[in-house]
């Protein structure tokens, strides 16, 4: 029995030792990732741009950036930061109903979907609420081309918020199908009124939006030969 255990307990420490240098490749670096905080609209590749449902009122939806941020973000303002901004969006509609609005980037006129960096676990964000019953999604786009509708709550409350949703895992992020995306990407936000809340007046703002991902999840060794041109139709690398 004593040489029996007097096996067991190096067998046991060379595992307790070794097993998490074995397991070392698998770990990711976890980094934040800055979406838009909107301070600097003239610096971004991207505008934001609104539309909304059949029923809007005559000269809405309007779309705006403000002089503004949380109280709980001021610590975070530096010496020679640009001047915090937000951004805001108001409409009013014509009659209570299934009313709706959306807020997207736009490129060059048309609707730019954001590609996500590495595998995203959550959506950051502030949101501004005037405790009308509006509920708010995000809607991101997976990797096979499919939308996905993320309910980030509703905003009956006074004030800023943060919100943080967390990204489901069946939600597809990358794809060994080389003939579409390999990356998430953010299409919008949406937001929805409760069919008997007020049709007039509504506002909302936003700040800081941001994401949380595992930052190398699809930089392996060799990655930048993944797309390489044979120079054949399919290739879609540069060759590099």
């Amino acid at each position: 029995m004593k040489k029996g255990f007097s096996f067991f307990v190096p067998l046991a420490l060379f595992f307790s030792f070794c097993l998490p240098v074995f397991s070392q490749h698998n770990e990711k670096s976890v980094e934040t990732v800055l979406i838009d905080n909107f301070d600097t609209p003239d610096q971004m590749d991207w505008t934001w741009k609104i539309q909304a449902s059949r029923f809007v009122a005559d000269g809405y939806p309007i779309i705006s950036n403000f002089k503004g941020m949380p109280n709980s973000l001021l610590p975070f303002v530096k010496e020679g930061d640009p001047e915090p901004r937000v951004l805001g969006a108001k409409v009013s509609f014509k009659r209570k109903g299934d009313n709706w609005f959306e807020i997207y980037p736009s490129k060059d006129d048309k609707p730019y979907e954001i590609p996500f960096r590495g595998n995203v676990s959550q959506l950051d964000f502030w949101v501004w609420g005037s405790d009308y019953l509006y509920f708010m999604d995000a809607l991101v786009r997976d990797a096979e081309g499919s939308v996905h509708i993320i309910p980030a709550g509703n905003l009956q409350f006074y004030g800023w918020k943060n919100i943080v949703i967390k990204i489901a895992g069946s939600i597809r992020q990358s794809s060994s199908r080389h003939s579409i995306a390999d990356n998430m990407y953010f299409v919008g936000f949406r937001f929805r009124a409760d069919a008997a809340e007020h049709a007039d007046d509504f506002s909302v703002f936003i700040d800081k939006f941001q994401y949380m991902a595992a930052g190398i999840t699809h930089v392996y060794d060799g990655y930048n030969l993944k797309d390489a041109d044979f120079g054949d139709k399919k290739s879609t690398g540069d060759g590099q």
